[in-house]
């Protein structure tokens, strides 16, 4: 049986094990979040037309064809987006492909897949990116951030989203991740993190911690922080509740016995 293991999955274990087998292991879901804003929807599907449907025997990209793109993937939104999505656009435009040689990206909005073993589970890894370009000597992935605000991931969740996408590029292309950049479209703003085999051993050993763990079916001590102040599991935690809560009646463990026979990483 398939044990799905996400990013965030991994950094929720890495900051409170009880947190993890509160949400993972028993199922107990914390409020869901807001899909997507159609903008940003629309921006993406843009950008995939953009490159993804251009014949590539004109050099240089006119503004007219990202105009059209725009077009194409705007008639569902309100007059406003639709401005503010053109704006937006436009002004990648003049940034990133105005007077320059369009390259035609390795890949775009898809999914990579591999496998690895590690303490003798099998791992399915696999996961979403926006483009893949071939760099020097690698590939860089490029991830487009919409949003009004701009928020850079902290170390930690750079740390494991790198070396995650480090191992599952590796296999797919036989080439290493070389850079991964997060490009704000609102801003224009491109900042660049570079990759190496570190990030991937820092994978390696967090998933090999949780494979043990998982086996062995105890241990998942809290660990108390600040983000204990936002957790939705604190009634349920001794470490910071006197008189804890019993789990809701009705939760199982996710997988219970069947987790050996195969373990799937994802983000």
């Amino acid at each position: 049986m398939a044990y799905p293991l996400s990013a965030s999955r991994l950094q929720t274990y890495q900051r409170c094990p009880q947190s993890y087998y509160f949400r993972y292991e028993r199922g107990m879901k914390q409020p869901g979040f807001f899909g997507a804003a159609s903008l940003g929807t629309a921006l993406h599907q843009a950008l995939v037309r953009i490159y993804g449907n251009w014949h590539y025997q004109q050099p240089v990209l006119p503004l007219a064809w990202v105009q059209q793109c725009w077009q194409e993937c705007s008639a569902s939104l309100p007059p406003s987006q639709v401005t503010e999505g053109r704006h937006i656009l436009e002004g990648y435009y003049h940034q990133f492909l105005a007077g320059q040689p369009l390259r035609k990206p390795l890949a775009l909005e898809g999914r990579i897949q591999g496998h690895l073993q590690v303490e003798n589970l099998e791992f399915t890894i696999s996961g979403r990116y926006d483009r893949l370009d071939f760099v020097d000597d690698g590939i860089e992935l490029i991830d487009y951030k919409s949003a009004k605000e701009m928020h850079l991931p902290d170390a930690e969740t750079l740390d494991v989203q790198i070396g995650i996408y480090y191992l599952a590029l590796e296999q797919r292309y036989h080439q290493s991740l070389k850079q991964m950049s997060l490009l704000f479209l609102r801003t224009g703003e491109l900042i660049t993190y570079l990759a190496t085999a570190a990030h991937k051993e820092h994978v390696l050993a967090m998933v090999s911690e949780l494979a043990k763990k998982l086996q062995a079916d105890q241990d998942w001590e809290p660990i108390t922080g600040k983000h204990c102040d936002r957790c939705g599991y604190r009634r349920y935690c001794k470490a910071v509740n006197p008189n804890p809560e019993p789990l809701p009646e009705g939760l199982n463990a996710a997988y219970g016995g069947s987790r050996s026979l195969q373990l799937t990483l994802s983000f």
